[in-house]
């Protein structure tokens, strides 16, 4: 299996996270986002809009990283995805929440900090506001369950990790330290080996 991204890249590190944390072979080919690599024709003809990552899968090809990391799962008969089906449910459910209200206001500032891509400070600010009303809700079911999905390490989990790796490095950390059970789930996943291997901190 081949996945076209770049290792700095946060839709990239899910899919290496989850091909990683169910032992599965994979050959990451570098896209160069440096360079632009992602938006010459060769690279645009695996993904229309230009981002990473794609995967091939012996000529079974795809995009879009969430959809990916639930092939690579179901493929390999992975242990991320709950059997229960209300499980599998809330699993749905945290991962929509992630993409629609934490992970554009985070990357605000990542984009900022991090990809040294400046953003209006209002928008900025609008995106503190936003993520000060989503980890109450995030935090709040952290203090009963271990992960996202209950009691086991899951895809929804998966999801946020890139994104609050990158966001603890910015002003958004602020609003993260304050959730005392959002931290304790961050500090438990974040020191997983797969993780430790994608973030390059092993």
């Amino acid at each position: 299996m081949k996945i076209y991204g770049h290792p700095m890249s946060t839709c990239t590190r899910k899919v290496l996270a989850t091909l990683e944390e169910n032992g599965t072979p994979y050959e990451l080919v570098l896209v160069d986002l440096m360079t632009g690599a992602h938006k010459q024709p060769e690279h645009t003809a695996r993904q229309p809009w230009g981002k990473v990552p794609t995967l091939d899968d012996d000529g079974f090809t795809m995009y879009e990283s969430r959809a990916m990391c639930r092939y690579v799962n179901d493929k390999y008969n992975g242990k991320l995805v709950p059997g229960d089906v209300r499980a599998r449910a809330v699993m749905d459910q945290w991962t929509s929440v992630e993409h629609s209200y934490f992970t554009t206001p985070t990357m605000k500032h990542v984009f900022h900090v991090v990809f040294k891509s400046p953003q209006e400070q209002a928008s900025l600010d609008a995106a503190v506001k936003e993520l000060e009303h989503t980890l109450p809700v995030l935090d709040a079911h952290l203090a009963k369950h271990t992960y996202f999905a209950g009691d086991e390490f899951s895809l929804a989990d998966i999801n946020y990790m890139p994104y609050v790796e990158y966001g603890m490095l910015t002003a958004v950390k602020d609003v993260y330290t304050k959730h005392a059970s959002f931290m304790a789930w961050w500090n438990r996943v974040s020191e997983r080996a797969a993780w430790r291997k994608v973030a390059g901190r092993t």
